[in-house]
């Protein structure tokens, strides 16, 4: 018989402890500046990557790492951020948005979130803080990732059974999302898109 050990803390998160970051390779500091910092309000770290062949992002206690390299990378699906001030939000980036003009910058205010798109075309979604007790204030709940339809199942059975991840299969806008709990409050997403 196979006795399994556990801590507390992987019987309320499983063996996906914490999503730390996120990786972007980019191809100019002065935009990701101008973008992370200006525009969404977040802050450069102060003490590692400082100098120009990266720089990292605080998002809360998660992060952004953008090294400076090329190809630019695109995520196939969007990344998940709680902000504290919408409108606040939402005025930096119409500040920015003649600066990068030339990029793949957008973003557009959609009710009780703003979808932006980064200058290499990377897609943000932006929500405020849940009234939850518990709630994220600052950070990232999510990476979403678009996948092939009837794909759902297969990644929500590997993460449960191969990683020790509890995942679920939910219907969300009329699409199957595999949402995987990788920490507190913490969700990888794979959203079957055609």
């Amino acid at each position: 018989m196979t006795e399994t050990i556990e801590t507390r803390h992987s019987q309320d998160v499983g063996n996906i402890i914490a999503l730390e970051h996120v990786n972007f390779q980019i191809d100019r500091q002065d935009w990701a500046t101008l973008f992370y910092v200006t525009g969404l309000g977040l802050t450069r770290d102060p003490y590692l990557m400082v100098g120009l062949e990266n720089m990292w992002i605080n998002v809360g206690a998660q992060q952004f790492h953008l090294p400076t390299r090329t190809p630019q990378q695109v995520l196939r699906g969007r990344v998940g951020l709680v902000l504290p001030d919408l409108d606040a939000l939402a005025a930096r980036l119409d500040e920015i948005a003649p600066q990068l003009s030339d990029t793949r910058f957008t973003f557009t205010r959609n009710g009780d979130r703003v979808d932006v798109t980064c200058p290499w075309g990377n897609h943000i979604r932006c929500h405020a803080p849940s009234d939850e007790p518990r709630a994220i204030r600052l950070g990232m709940p999510y990476v979403e990732f678009d996948v092939p339809v009837g794909s759902a199942a297969g990644i929500a059975r590997f993460y449960s059974r191969v990683m020790g991840a509890p995942g679920e299969v939910e219907n969300d806008a009329g699409s199957a999302v595999a949402s995987i709990t990788v920490g507190d409050g913490q969700r990888l997403r794979f959203r079957e898109t055609t």
